[in-house]
């Protein structure tokens, strides 16, 4: 469905930042056991770890709101979201770091799965299980195309849009989409990562500029800032009023 045609890096570029490349090869691991597992003895290992609103309300499963983002469902699912993961998470990582990187990754990731609990509270469906990592996925989408805007993705590798508009479409399409039920696609989840996502981005709590070294942000930053400036207007002071005593000691005809 999408294409990231990268203008620093290129697109056959065999670099992977290290939080990607950990992201994606357990996930590739987990689906690979899973799905042989399945095939040669009928049984599914992960199936206590996908995220089931009933299991994690009643019988405190509360890991399962980070466990359901490593499971998929089949080739497909998982086809697409480890390339969205590649193409659009490594310039992120790269620009913030691997740690504010992850960090946002699993906060759009389980803000998803909150909204699926949410969703399956209202609607009534308590025992639906939810699997992929789409929730995360889409809130990187989203970064991308905040960050991004002016880049080129080709939309079902065909059409070449910007990322901004790209993000505008995906959003509509799960807001829309998030309205059905029954379905078989959580569109709640992909509306949940596209929204935090937005959330934190404009809210200062991440202050994301495109170096690869990520810039200390928040109140704190302010603060320390604040603090520097007092201490140089301090010192200025301290040494105009010495300069002052200092000229008023000295024979005022010495040159």
């Amino acid at each position: 469905m999408l294409y990231n045609r990268y203008q620093s890096t290129g697109y056959y570029t065999s670099y992977f930042p290290p939080g990607v490349k950990w992201l994606l090869i357990v996930n590739i691991a987990t689906f690979v056991v899973n799905y042989f597992a399945i095939v040669l003895f009928n049984t599914d290992p992960f199936r206590v770890f996908g995220l089931v609103p009933y299991q994690v309300l009643s019988y405190g499963f509360l890991w399962q709101v980070v466990s359901y983002m490593f499971l998929h469902g089949g080739f497909g699912h998982i086809l697409f979201n480890m390339l969205a993961l590649w193409m659009f998470g490594a310039d992120l990582e790269r620009d913030w770091g691997t740690r504010q990187f992850l960090k946002y990754y699993f906060y759009c990731g389980i803000a998803a799965g909150v909204c699926v609990i949410a969703s399956g509270i209202l609607f009534h469906q308590m025992g639906a299980r939810t699997i992929g990592s789409s929730g995360a996925i889409f809130g990187l989408l989203l970064a991308f195309g905040v960050l991004y805007p002016d880049r080129t993705v080709l939309l079902s590798f065909l059409f070449p849009i910007k990322a901004k508009y790209f993000v505008m479409i995906i959003g509509v399409i799960a807001f829309m989409g998030s309205f059905r039920v029954n379905t078989g696609v959580s569109d709640i989840a992909h509306l949940g990562g596209l929204v935090f996502g937005y959330i934190y981005l404009k809210t200062g709590m991440l202050r994301a500029k495109y170096s690869s070294r990520p810039r200390r942000a928040g109140w704190f930053a302010s603060l320390h800032r604040q603090y520097q400036d007092w201490k140089i207007q301090r010192a200025r002071r301290k040494f105009q009023v010495y300069m002052r005593k200092h000229r008023s000691d000295d024979d005022r005809w010495v040159n």
